[in-house]
């Protein structure tokens, strides 16, 4: 017997603001049958295609360390310091800048979003296809 992992969870302050700005940032949707509204302690959102879903849950404690579990994102169009721009630009804000690590093309780059969850922008599997990506 195993398990499937139903939903990936996610504490915050504001359930509805931070689920409206990750639905923005991955492209995905609030649950047909089960709108997310300002107010909700609850808020899901999933994968049009895939059904990935995150659930954001309010709680009254402030993020205090560094995540012990994290979002590692690709871009599925354009390079990873394309999608870095568009994340920065939605409110995102850069903890650390790791490309070039592993040398020239290597790399990610740490970003948390606006109640401070950080996640990585990885490169897009056309750089990873490159010759020189490394």
């Amino acid at each position: 017997m195993t398990c499937f992992i139903s939903h990936t969870s996610i504490d915050c302050h504001n359930a509805y603001e931070l689920s409206a700005w990750w639905r923005d940032l991955l492209g995905y949707r609030d649950l047909p049958d089960d709108p997310n509204e300002p107010g909700h302690e609850e808020c899901m959102i999933e994968h049009p295609e895939t059904g990935h879903r995150v659930l954001f849950l309010e709680v009254p404690e402030a993020k205090q360390v560094k995540n012990r579990i994290h979002f590692d994102l690709c871009p599925q169009s354009g390079t990873r310091d394309e999608e870095i721009e568009r994340v920065l630009a939605l409110g995102a804000t850069q903890v650390a800048d790791l490309r070039g690590i592993h040398g020239p093309g290597s790399g990610w780059v740490v970003l948390a979003d606006p109640e401070g969850n950080e996640f990585c922008i990885l490169r897009s599997e056309a750089e990873l296809a490159q010759p020189s990506a490394g």
